[in-house]
C-alpha cells in the first residue's frame, strides 16, 4: 500500500506548499521575462502563465477531492515542468504560444479526466489492434495531407479541422498506443514467453510484424529519432517481458548494423554523425549549430545570466534545433542540472508507481514510463542534452497520469 495513504490532511499540504513554490518561480520569471524585453511592466507575458496557474491549482484541487491518498509530489513537479516550457516557448517561439498554451489545457483535461476515472486498463486491452491501427493511419496520413507548421522541413504534422491554428504530430500519440501494444501482448503471453525461454518465435509473430510495419512507416518518413526511439522501446519491453538478455544484445547488434547503414545511406544521417564527432572543421558549414549551441551552454556559466539575457535572433532556426541552448545561457548549468533532476525525478519508480502496479500490463506500462522518460534524448538524436524540452511536457504528463489513477 502506498505510504500516502495513511497521511491525506499532511500530505495535501505538503502539496500545496510545493505548488505554490513552483507558481512564484513561474510568476517571478515571468514578470522579469516581461521586463527585460520591454523595460517596463508587460502584462503580455502573464496571461499563459496565468491560464497554466488555474488548471495547475484547479488539478490539485480535484485530485485533492477525488484521490486523497495521490502522490503529493508528483503533480507540482510536473506543473512546474509545464510552466517551465510555457515560458520557454514565449521566450524562444512567441508564435507558437498559443498553440502551446491550448495543448497544455488539453493535456491537463485528459490527464486528470484519466486519474479520476475508475482505473481500468482492460478497454486498452481488448481493443489493442484497433488503437494500434488508428495511430498507423493517422501517421500514414501524414505522407497525403502532413504540414510542417513552420513552412519548411519534414512534413510530420497534421491540422486539426475545427482548430486550423493547432497542429499534432502523429508519431508522438503513435508511441503511447505502440506501448499500449506491446504491453498488453506481452502481458497475456508472458507466461508463454517465460516458460518457452529462448523458443519463443511463433509466439512473437504477430507483435514483430506490427512492429515492423510502424519501423518503415516511419523511416520512411524520414522520423529516425522516433523510429530509434520504438526499437528501443521493443526491447526494454522484450526484456521486461522474457527476461532473456540474448534478446537485447541481439537487438543492439542489429541496432549497431542499421546505424552503420544509415551512415552510408542518409544524408542528414552522415551530417548530423559527422557534425556530432568534430563539429569544429566545419563550424561556419554544416556543423554551425552545434557550436553556436556549445558557445551558448558555455556563455551561461553556474547560475546563468537571468530569464530573457541574450541574443536568440542569432541562432538559426533555434526554437526549432537545440532549442536549449538559448534558454540555458540566461538558467546556467545550475539551472540545466536542476531541470534534469525534474525530469529524471518525474521518472523515477517511487513518483510514477510503476514498480506496484496490480496487473502486468500496468507494470509494464509503468515500467517502459521509467526507462522513457530518463531517456529523452533518445528521440532528439541528443540534441537536447537529455533535458526536458518544452514542446513534450504536455505529452509527459498525459503519460505520468495514468499512474495517479492507483491512488
Amino acid at each position: 500500500m502506498s505510504s500516502w495513504n495513511s497521511e491525506p490532511a499532511i500530505n495535501n499540504q505538503r502539496e500545496r506548499i510545493l505548488l505554490g513554490l513552483a507558481i512564484l518561480f513561474v510568476f517571478s520569471n515571468g514578470i522579469a521575462l516581461g521586463l527585460v524585453q520591454t523595460a517596463a511592466f508587460n502584462l503580455r507575458h502573464l496571461w499563459p502563465v496565468s491560464l497554466w496557474a488555474v488548471l495547475a491549482i484547479g488539478g490539485q484541487l480535484l485530485l485533492h477531492r477525488y484521490k486523497p491518498t495521490h502522490d503529493p509530489y508528483l503533480w507540482p513537479l510536473v506543473s512546474l515542468l509545464l510552466g517551465w516550457g510555457i515560458l520557454l516557448v514565449d521566450r524562444l517561439a512567441p508564435n507558437f504560444l498559443a498553440r502551446q498554451v491550448a495543448w497544455v489545457a488539453l493535456g491537463t483535461a485528459v490527464a486528470l479526466a484519466v486519474a479520476i476515472w475508475p482505473r481500468n486498463l482492460r478497454f486498452l486491452r481488448q481493443y489493442r489492434y484497433t488503437w494500434l491501427l488508428g495511430g498507423l493511419l493517422l501517421l500514414g496520413a501524414t505522407f497525403l495531407f502532413g504540414v510542417n507548421p513552420s513552412g519548411f522541413g519534414a512534413q510530420q504534422w497534421l491540422r486539426l479541422p475545427f482548430l486550423r491554428f493547432i497542429y499534432f504530430q502523429p508519431s508522438e500519440l503513435l508511441k503511447l498506443l505502440l506501448v499500449v501494444y506491446l504491453a498488453s501482448y506481452f502481458a497475456d503471453r508472458q507466461e508463454l514467453l517465460r516458460l518457452n525461454g529462448r523458443h519463443t518465435l511463433p509466439y512473437l509473430a504477430p507483435l514483430l510484424l506490427m512492429w515492423g510495419f510502424c519501423m518503415i512507416l516511419l523511416v520512411w518518413q524520414r522520423d529516425l529519432g522516433a523510429a530509434t526511439l520504438f526499437f528501443i522501446l521493443f526491447l526494454t519491453l522484450l526484456y521486461l517481458a522474457t527476461g532473456e538478455r540474448l534478446y537485447v544484445w541481439g537487438g543492439l547488434g542489429l541496432l549497431a548494423l542499421a546505424a552503420v547503414f544509415a551512415y552510408f545511406a542518409f544524408d542528414v544521417v552522415t551530417l548530423r554523425v559527422d557534425a556530432w564527432w568534430n563539429p569544429w572543421p566545419e563550424a561556419d558549414n554544416r556543423a554551425f549549430q552545434i557550436v553556436q549551441s556549445l558557445y551558448a551552454l558555455a556563455s551561461g556559466g553556474v547560475f546563468g545570466r537571468g530569464i530573457g539575457q541574450g541574443f536568440p535572433h542569432l541562432y538559426s532556426r533555434g526554437s526549432l534545433r537545440f532549442c536549449l541552448c538559448r534558454p540555458w545561457r540566461g538558467v546556467g548549468r545550475g539551472g540545466q542540472f536542476s531541470g534534469r533532476g525534474l525530469l529524471r525525478s518525474a521518472g523515477s519508480a517511487r513518483l510514477v508507481g510503476g514498480f506496484a502496479q496490480p496487473t502486468a500490463v500496468s507494470h509494464l506500462l509503468g515500467r517502459w514510463h521509467h526507462h522513457s522518460v530518463q531517456h529523452p534524448s533518445l528521440a532528439h538524436h541528443g540534441r537536447c542534452h537529455q533535458t526536458p524540452a518544452p514542446h513534450g511536457c504536455y505529452l509527459a504528463l498525459c503519460q505520468l497520469w495514468r499512474e495517479f489513477a492507483h491512488g
